[in-house]
């Protein structure tokens, strides 16, 4: 028998693993020390005691906080792979499985359309059998516009995917193949082609006029659905029958949507989604994308397909995960819009221990691991009891997922009425869809939560990162978009941490420990690094301003246990940053906006939480705004924050900066004006004065803001005002009650 080649292989980054290993004990072995010697105060004679007994417990706390976040941080990079496939040993086109596609937008303010749309383009110039491609674009706006420019999609779409496929372009994405200074012909450079690709240019340039004008209005449509929060479901099979043209199923769907009825945000979506595809093409394997997120490797299906196609793969495999990557990042990247951590670190620590978690787009999924598996034996009234009344979506469940294709006008007409009431905003009354089958509801963050409980049914998953970047979005180029995104990230893991379905406690059933400590680092990580930070950032200056030492003087030895971890800290996280190939100053940029977030973002999403708990907020999901403004594009371009923000952003932010400011500069002139023994104090003080300088350096760019910068995207002076209350009511209260 002939042997056959994997197609897929999994290697272990062994050195990575004992660097970080070897780290991990030496670092451990400090905390303790820590740990010890600040145990060591409350055991000594009350007379001896000459600190306030709450600065210093509340400081030990903030290192225990961070400290156990470092520990859970350990489990990401306990064992760490990479990945590689080999597509070009796949079988045959005709035995390739069938992929449906799903893209979601929500906002088509926030949302352009020419981005959409080539989104939408590109997924249909996959290098993929054309039969065997499906795709489905989710309008949960409800906007007509949207139908109208997926219409005008489709027609540009005829032309572009065999234009692709004739001379072989290794560029999906239509605006990015004629906007690229690289040459990505293919093999062609004949005046054939240069013809062809000159004509395929102004029909380009055609689509994105109809598009803009399609959006402002300038187009009459044919379907009236205004109210985004208020409208019936809408589905159209684009493609027309007369058509000679191959090319994927193009398929719109909006669902119903109506005031008295929770949407369940994106996982709403999606689960209409999984539903009404049921009905027309029923593909085994669903490809989720966002909105913004176009495919830039054509073979990114069958890069996906080479793990499920592998007679080696398990079963168990639920999805596999690309990397999010973004085409306008900055060389400064001051927001840290990459997510370097995440996709560079953390995900090949998860590969190494079961799987990443879904990280909202970019992802190949088992229809059965978001379903279940049934039989044909199966009780149809029970099977209704959870999926709803639909005999034909049952169908496709006990038929084992296999796809069904639309042939004739009459069955087209019937699954189109079926997948209208599948659309249908009651449909799920009394099932378990959002609970048990499908994306779950419980967070606004369905990718985490519906991941950890694959994970916990004992599915797999697999990071696949290959050289060429897969998908390609956009990302936000300003602050106030940033922080936005970033405490809607923050609510949704740290609802999942605040309750039942704690990691900590929900997680085990088919789980290993390291991946249930992978996911309570994601789960625990914002409310940790809040906590934390603002303790570090407001204990020590406090006690600094009032000239209360907390650390030990330089002369102790047990001063270079704090020294220890610090280097230890700044090295490991230094050494992170240089071997995934980033330069020195994106380590500066992550420890900046790590600490900016932790007081703002991460604040206000736990806050959003808790409020929630405490049912004096509802959950909200606000879609990240994709339009871009040149300004900003030309300032985050120079590395130029842009402070135009609110103030409930930019008031704790500069608060804390102005206590530093407050903290260091009084530490200053006691030293050296006050003080009769200059040497002593900075000797005893110098632990405090070194955190707010390092703080401070740090976040140059706040001073900058407020005090150098003249143009428009400055701190506003009535921030700065009402920061300056702020951190006086700190200083004035905090040393009453602290010292």
């Amino acid at each position: 028998m002939e042997k056959s080649f994997p197609l897929h292989e999994c290697h272990v980054n062994k050195v990575t693993i004992i660097i970080n290993r070897t780290h991990a004990i030496l670092h451990s072995i400090a905390i303790l020390l820590l740990i010890h010697y600040r145990l060591s105060f409350f055991f000594q004679h009350p007379q001896n005691i000459t600190i306030p007994t709450l600065p210093w417990l509340l400081i030990f706390v903030s290192e225990l906080i961070l400290s156990f976040a470092w520990f859970l941080q350990q489990a990401c990079r306990w064992r760490q792979v990479y990945r590689t496939v080999f597509p070009e040993r796949l079988p045959a086109d005709d035995k390739l499985p069938a992929i449906d596609v799903f893209i979601c937008t929500a906002d088509p303010n926030k949302e352009p359309s020419v981005e959409v749309m080539n989104t939408v383009i590109s997924a249909m110039a996959l290098d993929y059998p054309p039969e065997k491609l499906h795709v489905y674009i989710s309008d949960d706006a409800g906007s007509d516009a949207t139908l109208r420019c997926t219409k005008e999609a489709w027609n540009f779409a005829k032309y572009w995917v065999p234009f692709r496929r004739k001379y072989g372009l290794g560029t999906a994405c239509p605006d990015v193949y004629f906007s690229s200074s690289e040459n990505d012909n293919g093999d062609y450079k004949g005046s054939e082609f240069k013809a062809e690709r000159k004509k395929m240019e102004e029909k380009y340039e055609v689509l994105k006029q109809r598009l803009r004008k399609i959006v402002e209005g300038q187009f009459p449509t044919n379907v009236a659905i205004n109210n985004t929060r208020d409208h019936p479901s809408v589905i159209e099979v684009i493609n027309k029958e007369e058509d000679e043209v191959k090319i994927p199923q193009l398929i719109y769907v909006s669902r119903e949507k109506r005031p008295s009825h929770n949407h369940n945000f994106k996982a709403g979506a999606l689960n209409v989604l999984l539903r009404v595809s049921a009905m027309i093409s029923n593909s085994p394997y669903i490809l989720a994308l966002d909105c913004d997120m176009y495919c830039n490797d054509p073979t990114s299906a069958r890069k996906a397909m080479c793990f499920y196609c592998d007679s080696q793969t398990p079963s168990s495999l639920a999805f596999v995960q690309f990397p999010q990557t973004f085409r306008n990042i900055s060389q400064d990247d001051i927001y840290d819009n990459q997510v370097r951590f995440a996709f560079k670190v953390h995900w090949y620590g998860f590969d190494g221990v079961g799987g990443p978690i879904i990280t909202g787009s970019n992802f190949c999924i088992k229809r059965e691991a978001l379903l279940g598996s049934f039989n044909k034996e199966q009780d149809y009234m029970a099977l209704k009891s959870l999926f709803g009344p639909s005999n034909d979506f049952i169908k496709t469940l006990v038929e084992d997922y296999k796809p069904c294709f639309i042939k004739d006008g009459e069955s087209s007409r019937m699954s189109l009425e079926n997948a209208n009431i599948l659309a249908s905003c009651s449909y799920e009354n009394q099932t378990v869809w959002g609970s048990k089958v499908g994306f779950l509801y419980f967070s606004v963050s369905e990718d985490y939560f519906t991941g950890l409980n694959l994970h916990r049914k004992g599915w797999k998953s697999v990071y696949l990162n290959p050289e060429r970047l897969q998908f390609l979005g956009t990302s936000t180029t300003n602050f106030n978009d940033s922080l936005i995104q970033w405490t809607r990230w923050t609510s949704g893991p740290v609802t999942v941490a605040l309750s039942r379905f704690c990691p900590l406690i929900y997680g085990p059933l088919k789980m290993s420990l390291v991946q249930l400590l992978c996911y309570s680092e994601l789960a625990f990580m914002p409310l940790l690094n809040c906590l934390s930070l603002w303790g570090f950032a407001v204990i020590p200056q406090l006690c600094l301003f009032n000239g209360i030492p907390l650390y030990p003087k330089v002369s102790d030895p047990n001063f270079n246990i704090f020294s220890i971890i610090l280097v230890s800290s700044i090295s490991k996280s230094l050494y992170e940053v240089v071997t995934t190939g980033e330069q020195i100053k994106v380590w500066r940029n992550e420890w900046r906006i790590w600490m900016m977030r932790s007081v703002t973002s991460y604040t206000y999403g736990c806050l959003d939480v808790i409020l929630n708990k405490l049912g004096m907020k509802e959950a909200t999901f606000l879609p990240t705004n994709k339009v871009t403004d040149d300004e900003q594009v030309k300032l985050y371009e120079m590395g130029v924050f842009d402070f135009r923000t609110a103030t409930m952003f930019l008031a704790p932010l500069v608060t804390v900066i102005l206590i530093n400011i407050a903290a260091f500069v009084g530490a200053v002139v006691k030293a050296l004006v006050v003080d009769d023994d200059g040497d002593q104090y900075w000797e005893k003080m110098f632990g405090q004065m070194f955190l707010s300088f390092f703080i401070l350096i740090s976040n140059f760019a706040v001073i900058e803001g407020m005090i150098i910068r003249r143009d428009k995207a400055k701190i506003p002076l009535s921030s700065t005002l009402w920061s300056v209350v702020f951190s006086m009511l700190i200083l004035l209260i905090g040393s009453v009650i602290l010292c």
